[in-house]
């Protein structure tokens, strides 16, 4: 593998007004500083993705690619799309525009910048893919972070494992830009995917800053979102489930029989049992609506699928 390489470096952008031109002027700082250690090309650019906006970040972009020229390139939607297709189309993007290598990172970049280079360097030892992973969730309310460890440890019980704190914070090579290519679905769940392909993998600990201004886009309706997106798309364990309750259901059904009939033949004692009955059916009548529930998740899968729409539709594009 060269020891120079093409980095482009992706920014999903929603609302960043406050924020996108100094991170892009960060990371231009940075890019310089690797390309004069002679790691990168000096063609190397930032590609940013506005996820729809109503702010005024995409005429920012517009004055930063007037200022940066082809060192700043992007493209806006015609609407709101969500995180994970804004890093999608940067991906796909920057295999079109060309490059050696990508690496995605927040707008507000709590994710350490400085970092980058050492992604560039286990990229050159031969890593296909670079994962970041958080030292710690210091920067996360309480609820924030003991959803997300609850989420990661759910993923590894049902047989994706995805270590903890991993982010969208990640380099990956031309050669998993191609594999990605193949892969059409709408509802592509990026973390789950980059650990399914198999490529060489390395891991760079980073540590996260505060954020400086503007909030966090993410909500909890968001988040919940993207967790049973990656669970229904990358494990099938929750059907399994749903089939031992149904053995478990079943062989609780001829204990409850033998019951019944030792209440009526034997003790002779029949109303008793209604009790039993309604607690019975209440909690089995639960259970059908839970399982209904996992099972609609994966229609939810389905139907998002057959419908076969682009995943964005792009309106601006600046190359």
């Amino acid at each position: 593998m060269s020891e120079i390489s093409r980095l482009a470096i992706i920014i999903p952008c929603f609302n960043e007004e406050l924020v996108v031109k100094s991170t892009v002027e960060t990371l231009l700082g940075v890019l310089d500083n690797i390309i004069s250690k002679g790691k990168i090309t000096n063609n190397s650019y930032i590609y940013l993705v506005d996820d729809g906006s109503k702010d005024s970040t995409w005429s920012i972009i517009e004055d930063l690619r007037k200022t940066y020229g082809e060192r700043v390139k992007g493209t806006k939607f015609i609407r709101n799309y969500g995180n994970q297709k804004a890093l999608i189309a940067g991906l796909e993007s920057v295999r079109e525009i060309g490059c050696d290598c990508a690496i995605s990172i927040d707008a507000d970049l709590q994710q350490d910048e400085n970092a980058i280079e050492i992604f560039v360097d286990e990229f050159h030892k031969g890593a296909d893919i670079v994962s970041g992973i958080r030292n710690d969730r210091k920067t996360d309310s309480f609820f924030k972070k003991y959803t997300a460890l609850c989420f990661y440890r759910l993923m590894n019980i049902l047989g994706v494992k995805i270590p903890p704190n991993h982010s969208d914070f990640r380099l990956v090579s031309r050669h998993a830009l191609d594999i990605l290519e193949q892969y059409k679905e709408e509802g592509l769940f990026l973390r789950g995917f980059f650990h399914e392909i198999g490529l060489k993998t390395s891991y760079v600990h980073f540590n996260v800053k505060p954020r400086a201004l503007g909030c966090s886009k993410f909500n909890f309706f968001s988040l919940t979102s993207l967790a049973l997106n990656g669970i229904t798309a990358f494990s099938i364990v929750p059907l399994r489930i749903i089939a031992a309750c149904g053995v478990i259901t079943m062989l609780g059904s001829f204990v409850l029989a033998f019951e019944v009939l030792c209440e009526k033949y034997i003790l002779h004692t029949t109303p008793s049992g209604w009790a039993t009955l309604v607690i019975l059916l209440a909690f089995f009548g639960g259970l059908q609506i839970f399982c209904l529930g996992i099972i609609g998740e994966y229609l939810g899968q389905i139907f998002n699928e057959v419908k076969a729409r682009p995943r964005y539709i792009k309106g601006i594009e600046l190359k």
